[in-house]
């Protein structure tokens, strides 16, 4: 907090700090002894109207009525992450979304719209018809990625977007970043003044990859190999038939390699995805039978995915996990992946109020 001569605290910040990283104290609305005051440290994503909203590296918005403030300074930068390879958002964004490629895209200004159309469980229709119903494999592979400048105020650039996924049958994602140097926090607090909604919110996590490849775990007891088989997919959760569009999505990236652990019947007791792309090795679709879990059948996939991605000259790996997944989320620390940033998929869900 600015604190003065005098010992006062004074409120550094205005309208004109919007875009910058802050840190403030506010007047809550609790009367508990000791909870009179709170903190709020980020990105401040606007002032209007008398209230501020401050979005956190999480992506959390924290709205603060101006009059409750009592004291407030720029912030410096976040202090660098002291695990993991150094690595800047744009780099991690543009490696992630080479390891999980749509079928289609189209170019927005530097924004770019991703679709990857499979036909879902049948729907009644008129006359006892039934027809199959189009549906996109996974958020990631159905959501835009706005990189810059879309070429239009984003307000228009956004109705582009619901106007190119209605004509495909699919509802309109925007992939956006926080907490991190160069995310998108401007971008997500405008996507939620018009309507949009934050539905989904994960980690990107980052870690040095000769330690994992280092883990002891039974890694000679992995498959690897560059063929997506049917043995694989049946173990793999989000496949619901035998769609080209889930094969082409998960075989796309610049080297891509599966790996499997035998099971009591033809079904794998565990698999995974590994997408070497220079010097970051991806994991992706780590997953475990329930009846075969806590015997480290997720750590030898991936401590093996890690040695052949050694081989290939990565040293750095990352990873996606969904914040809600604790399980996932404790392993992943317990092999030091430290958070790098957050993403989350917003949809439209009609205009805010003002």
């Amino acid at each position: 907090m600015e604190i003065t001569g005098g010992g006062r605290l004074e409120v550094r910040v205005t309208s004109a700090d919007v875009g910058k990283r802050v840190s403030v104290r506010y007047v809550t609305d609790s009367v508990s002894a000791g909870e009179r005051f709170s903190d709020a440290v980020g990105v401040l994503t606007s002032w209007d109207g008398g209230v501020i909203t401050i979005t956190r590296k999480s992506g959390e918005a924290v709205r603060i009525p101006e009059l409750r403030l009592v004291a407030g300074k720029i912030a410096p930068p976040a202090p660098a992450r002291r695990r993991g390879p150094a690595a800047t958002f744009p780099e991690l964004s543009r490696v992630a979304a080479r390891a999980w490629q749509p079928v289609e895209t189209e170019r927005l200004g530097e924004w770019t719209l991703r679709a990857a159309i499979q036909e879902g469980p049948g729907e009644a229709r008129p006359g006892g018809a039934v027809a199959g119903r189009r549906v996109g494999f996974t958020r990631r592979a159905n959501s835009v990625l706005p990189e810059g400048d879309p070429g239009l105020p984003v307000a228009e650039a956004l109705e582009v977007v619901r106007e190119w996924y209605a004509a495909r049958e699919l509802p309109a994602y925007v992939q956006a970043a926080t907490g991190a140097e160069g995310t998108q926090e401007l971008l997500c607090a405008e996507l939620e003044r018009l309507g949009w909604r934050r539905e989904v919110t994960a980690e990107l996590r980052t870690a040095a990859l000769a330690p994992l490849a280092d883990l002891d775990a039974d890694a000679g007891a992995v498959r690897i190999g560059r063929t997506l088989d049917e043995p694989w997919l049946r173990r793999y959760q989000r496949f619901t038939g035998a769609s080209p569009v889930v094969r082409q999505v998960l075989s796309s990236g610049p080297s891509v390699w599966f790996a499997s652990v035998a099971g009591t019947g033809e079904v794998p007791a565990a698999i995974g995805r590994c997408v070497v792309d220079g010097r970051w090795a991806g994991f992706m679709a780590i997953e475990v039978d329930p009846g075969h879990r806590r015997r480290g059948l997720a750590t030898a996939v991936m401590t093996a995915l890690a040695r052949q991605a050694l081989d290939e000259g990565a040293s750095a790996a990352w990873l996606q996990v969904e914040a809600d997944n604790d399980g996932a989320r404790a392993l992943y620390e317990g092999m030091d992946f430290a958070v790098h940033h957050h993403y989350h998929h917003y949809r439209h869900h009609g205009r805010a109020e003002a």
